[in-house]
């Protein structure tokens, strides 16, 4: 007799096949094995089961094993290959392979520039590279950002230009704990960025080249056109894009961080829900075409082509992507009567889009949106069951208050290692702005179908903006109630592994009565406490000084323990933009306090001295920094800040210096004088605007 377990994987091949596939793509970006060495592999592979397929019946049963090993195995290398396949760098007609400085670059704009805080930006293909009235057709492409001057916003997707000017690879922070923008824009296909003024560019005198992306970005710009007529105030029309098509850059931020601290920030990341939404709307008005045998298939063929259509106009995330292709597997199986298991569909789906695009596997809305699912499917029925409601209204809340706590129990491990936080009050937002969220969308998919009868969009409009404030004056008061959101959580890879293992044993122990999952949970739980105590002993005992990379400020970090006094510009240092972004991972990586003053720290004007460490300030910073400097000898750290007139050779007259930093806040032009002078003088020197922020450990 099967075991259940075999009988699950029986009903399940593709997660025989997405499991192989998915250590093949973690094998080659971690271990990085040589292109050929991946190649070779899957060759190998091949012949070996063309091999074993001559073998006569007998010999095939026989090693069936062996079939099994080959296939695990050709599905790795699979990994392999496409996971290289998808990196533009191994590519000999990438631009970065041909780019030789003075060479003109001929781009595309992929999208109409977005304005930011001090500029405009846009993400462009390149075309190509031209030097002396020659073209080179090239592959790539790079982030364009544009100077804020008066003709910037006439520009548009489709818009060819050409500029002479060095783009310049995409570099990380370097800040402890900051997020990997390097890797993330790679995974999106971008390695490069430029700072283009209007002087620097030429816009070609070409119309737009007509396609599909160029009909799919007009197709967007109109939908966001219509929103902006239609929707009041800035936060619900930031609100009321990102909801309908993903477009998140004109929503405000304060706001997104409040649906983030309380847990309903998929509401407005298009994802499954919305497009299961459309998907029933879909199916409520083609129902007619079923009851006919002539018609049947045209209700399949509508269906998909515009739910993918959806799914392209909102962005292609990963999320909504997962639930297209999903949709697409279960609208095929009942076309052709074929009913597979949910589990099968998960892998299936998962299998297909990493075979597309192998770096969603890093991408926190996939793994989000297959936690979620698969979490929803275990554990909905088990969490309804606990508790018999007759009423059916109350049966309705309840039924939703399921699927929102079933929805986090494996959603949260992967949350908290990305996001570092917790929504304490997330079955109350749940509750209260998922219903309203889905009325919400299709008032908005009603607003495009009325937008021509200017008074019905009027009223439409209305109705939406006064919806969208009322949702989100509650999810802004809840998140400034007590106790809100908990922050800090740190969690690395094997913690989140262990964290699993808690779950599945707990899951297996309740659900199956096993025994065994409860001692497996236990063991995963102890594991789990004894590394996370163990991590914080060892941030009770670490000492550090950290000069941060934040662009045009100046902040030093001395950290004993899990004590820190933070230096800087108070001001810039405070602003809730660096306090996120910066400040925030640091102290949630080193599991620091609220920064204050400590013991061993000794200050004397610009001069610290911390564990037998002689720092000194010099340049713009505050309090006396700017005075004459009167301290002599030997200095183990000199930290240059601002924009001073000094140079390196003046600075030894009165110290020594063992190292030099430079710091956010001097300029370009500056940092390469210092960092020139010092290479002259053989004072090892970090900028940390090239090479990141500076931690040194004591």
């Amino acid at each position: 007799m099967q075991s259940s377990v075999a009988i699950f994987l029986g009903r399940t091949p593709f997660l025989k096949l997405v499991i192989p596939l998915i250590a093949g793509i973690l094998l080659q970006w971690y271990g990085q094995p040589a292109v050929m060495h991946s190649i070779a592999g899957f060759i190998i592979i091949i012949l070996a089961v063309v091999l074993f397929r001559l073998l006569p019946v007998y010999g095939r049963l026989r090693f069936k094993w062996l079939q099994a090993l080959l296939i695990v195995l050709g599905l790795l290398f699979m990994g392999m290959l496409l996971t290289v396949m998808n990196d533009v760098r191994i590519n000999r007609n990438w631009f970065g392979n041909r780019y030789q400085k003075g060479m003109y670059l001929w781009v595309t704009l992929l999208e109409k520039p977005v304005e930011k805080k001090r500029s405009w930006r846009a993400d462009a293909i390149i075309n190509g590279l031209i030097s002396n009235n020659n073209v080179q057709k090239v592959s790539g492409r790079l982030t364009l950002y544009l100077k804020k001057e008066t003709d910037m916003d006439q520009l548009n997707a489709g818009d060819q230009l050409v500029f002479r000017k060095d783009p310049q690879e995409i570099r990380n922070t370097g800040n402890p704990g900051g997020f990997d923008y390097k890797r993330y824009a790679f995974f999106n296909g971008l390695t490069h960025q430029v700072f283009l003024t209007a002087s620097d560019f030429i816009k070609m005198p070409v119309p737009p080249k007509p396609g599909f992306r160029l009909w799919l970005f007009e197709n967007r710009a109109s939908v966001l056109n219509i929103l902006k007529r239609s929707i009041h105030g800035p936060k619900e029309l930031g609100l009321a894009e990102a909801l309908l098509i993903g477009y998140r850059d004109d929503l405000d931020k304060d706001l997104l961080q409040s649906y983030n601290d309380t847990g309903v920030v998929h509401v407005i990341a298009v994802s499954g829900m919305h497009l299961g939404l459309v998907y029933w709307l879909l199916n409520l008005f083609l129902n007619p075409l079923l009851k006919r045998r002539g018609t049947r298939w045209l209700h399949p063929v509508i269906v998909l082509t515009v739910l993918w259509i959806f799914t392209l106009l909102a962005g292609s995330a990963a999320s909504i992507v997962r639930a297209a292709v999903m949709f697409t597997f279960i609208l095929l199986g009942k076309t052709f009567n074929r009913n597979a298991s949910v589990y099968n569909t998960l892998a299936a789906s998962a299998f297909v889009l990493l075979c597309y695009n192998p770096y969603w596997l890093w991408d926190a809305g996939f793994q989000l949106s297959y936690t979620a699912l698969l979490s929803i499917v275990i554990f909905y029925k088990p969490v309804y069951k606990l508790v018999f409601v007759c009423n059916r209204s109350l049966n309705a809340v309840w039924q939703l208050c399921a699927v929102s706590f079933a929805a986090q129990i494996l959603t949260v491990p992967v949350a908290a290692y990305h996001f570092h936080q917790f929504p304490v009050y997330f079955l109350i937002t749940n509750i209260l702005v998922v219903p309203l969220s889905g009325f919400i969308l299709i008032g908005e998919l009603l607003l495009l179908i009325v937008a021509p009868v200017q008074e019905l969009a009027r009223f439409t409009g209305n109705c939406l903006s006064a919806s969208i404030w009322w949702m989100n004056s509650i999810i802004e008061h809840l998140g400034h109630y007590p106790f809100a959101v908990w922050k800090g959580i740190r969690l690395n890879g094997l913690q989140v592994a262990l964290l699993y293992i808690f779950i599945a044993g707990v899951t297996v122990w309740l659900l199956q009565k096993r025994r065994s999952g409860l001692w497996i949970g236990i063991t995963g739980l102890l594991l789990l406490t004894g590394i996370r105590a163990a991590t914080f002993c060892n941030a009770g005992k670490q000492q550090k000084l950290i000069v941060y990379n934040i662009s045009g400020t100046s902040a030093i970090d001395f950290i004993d323990g899990r004590s820190h006094f933070l230096y800087g510009d108070s001001v810039r240092i405070n602003d809730p933009f660096i306090q996120k972004t910066v400040i925030l991972p640091a102290t949630t990586l080193y599991r620091l306090r609220a920064p204050g003053n400590m013991n061993n720290l000794q200050q004397n004007g610009r001069l610290f001295r911390f564990k037998n460490r002689s720092v000194l300030l010099v340049g713009d910073l505050p309090d006396a920094l700017t005075a004459p400097i009167a301290i002599r000898g030997k200095i183990d750290l000199v930290i240059l800040s601002g924009s001073p007139r000094l140079y390196i050779a003046q600075l030894l007259q009165r110290v020594q210096p063992a190292q030099v930093i430079i710091d956010g806040s001097a300029p370009a032009w500056k940092a390469r004088y210092w960092q020139k002078d010092c290479d002259a003088l053989h004072i090892p020197c970090h900028n940390v605007v090239e090479k990141g922020a500076f931690v040194m450990n004591f």
